[in-house]
């Protein structure tokens, strides 16, 4: 018997533009599931502007919107992982900083924070056991601007 797997429309939308421009090495799509958010890396200026200039900014499924963005590919892509590190030095909630990806993946970068467990007066209630374990990358992604290829995550420990 086969197994039938449903997707969200907005999957078969990344889907889409994945097979739209998967032969074009100018432009790079990602898709930010959290924010429904697709992004066309574009590393053509004049390219970037056409495209801009015919996509649809924003599809909607019921009661989702997912935004479409194109961007220039190197407007944030060059990010030093040097300026991370120099700006989290001495910070004892960050366990390590590491880079992946390269020529036929976005570059990304993550700042890894310790896994601690810290309880405040006003917990989140949301949280059955009252605990907040992934405490520095939320705290990381409230105060500091959102950089294209950076993300902020916890270290799971490893058994």
């Amino acid at each position: 018997m086969a197994k039938v797997n449903l997707s969200a429309p907005w999957d078969e939308l990344y889907s889409q533009f994945e097979q739209m421009f998967k032969y074009d090495d100018d432009v790079r799509v990602v898709f930010d599931e959290e924010e429904k958010h697709i992004k066309l890396y574009v590393d053509d200026f004049d390219k970037a502007e056409a495209l801009d200039d015919l996509l649809v900014a924003e599809h909607t499924f019921g009661n989702v919107k997912v935004k479409v963005s194109v961007m220039i590919a190197n407007e944030d892509m060059d990010l030093d992982v040097e300026t991370l590190r120099k700006a989290f030095t001495g910070n004892g909630a960050v366990n390590f900083i590491e880079s992946t990806g390269g020529d036929f993946a976005l570059p990304m970068t993550y700042v890894v924070f310790k896994n601690e467990v810290v309880q405040y007066f006003n917990d989140n209630l949301g949280d059955v056991n009252g605990n907040e374990s992934t405490l520095f990358q939320n705290i990381a992604k409230t105060l500091f601007r959102p950089l294209v290829g950076v993300h902020y995550c916890t270290d799971v420990p490893r058994r």
